[in-house]
């Protein structure tokens, strides 16, 4: 018989890890827009996050922007960035050089997504990629080459899940079968897209784990506080909004109470992804703080503190500004 292992015989190594904190950011499309969106920078970094997502626009069309971006949240934050990498009409060598230099300027992160198919219906570029699961395997090769650059660490990839049907899928079986090759292809984590109803991420959860996806699947939750944004995302995921919700919205006869209604709709889906064991949270800001950081403050979110040397630093910045 064999002697128990060190998991068996210490059970405290199997308790609940702290809940991930993270938020979606996007580059700026004009000065003003850059200057609100350092202040909700600066907000957000207080609250300690895991890490920040910066999106990436389709076909790389905001590049120089998200880089610049992803370069300044290096040098001057304390945030860690998840770098957007799309591959649609994108060739291998093309997306190569880019996760290269990505690398090159310290980013570890990358969530590799398919992207939006051309809007003029045509095809993809002849030679380019087209499904997120090529992306990460060309991404974990990119990896492999620069191993003792990386000091044979690993970067992070994660990758989207679902949890109601993809509008171009047809079927939600067939998008947990997309996340499992995508798990399959070296994926280490998903954020879900945005959802509406409070059973959605644990129906996920269930449907996934039975098709034998293991990787951390993390719930992406946008505080539903503005009428059209709503509606507008709504649309675009094909999924219908609670009408309560809506009808809430589009009574309400100011920012402030819309605010309210729609952060407290946003902490309970939250706290059913929560109950459902929900390893993180993803808060969508729209590069505005204060509702992200009004549902943060109505969550109880089990979360290591920080450290006195990041506190430090962000105080050091706070005062030099």
């Amino acid at each position: 018989m064999s002697p128990p292992s060190l998991i068996d015989t210490h059970p405290n190594l199997s308790d609940a890890a702290p809940v991930a904190l993270s938020y979606e950011l996007f580059p700026p499309r004009s000065p003003a827009a850059a200057e609100s969106l350092w202040n909700t920078i600066r907000e957000l970094e207080t609250t300690d996050p895991d890490y920040v997502s910066v999106t990436y626009g389709a076909s790389g069309s905001n590049r120089d922007t998200a880089v610049e971006l992803i370069n300044r949240l290096l040098l001057e934050t304390t945030l860690r960035p998840l770098a957007h990498l799309t591959c649609v009409g994108n060739t291998p060598e093309e997306l190569a050089e880019i996760i290269g230099d990505l690398l090159d300027h310290g980013v570890r992160g990358i969530l590799a997504l398919r992207g939006d198919q051309p809007k003029d219906g045509g095809e993809p570029a002849a030679g380019s990629l087209r499904y997120a699961q090529d992306l990460i395997e060309l991404i974990r090769r990119v990896e492999q080459r620069r191993s003792a650059l990386l000091c044979a660490g690993k970067i992070a990839v994660g990758v989207a899940a679902y949890p109601t049907r993809h509008p171009e899928s047809p079927s939600e079986a067939h998008d947990v079968e997309v996340l499992l090759a995508k798990q399959r292809s070296g994926a280490d984590f998903a954020i879900t897209q945005v959802f509406f109803h409070t059973e959605q991420y644990a129906d996920l959860i269930t449907r996934a784990r039975r098709a034998g996806v293991t990787i951390p699947i993390i719930p992406g939750v946008m505080p539903l506080t503005s009428l059209r944004r709503v509606r507008r995302l709504g649309e675009l995921t094909g999924v219908e909004p609670a009408p309560e919700l809506l009808e809430l919205l589009a009574a309400a006869d100011s920012d402030a109470e819309s605010l309210r209604i729609g952060v407290r709709a946003t902490v309970d889906l939250a706290n059913a992804a929560l109950e459902a064991g929900a390893p993180g949270i993803h808060l969508y800001t729209f590069n505005e703080h204060q509702s992200a950081l009004e549902v943060l403050d109505k969550l109880s979110l089990p979360r290591h503190s920080r450290s006195a040397s990041r506190r430090s630093a962000i105080a050091r910045r706070q005062l030099a500004s």
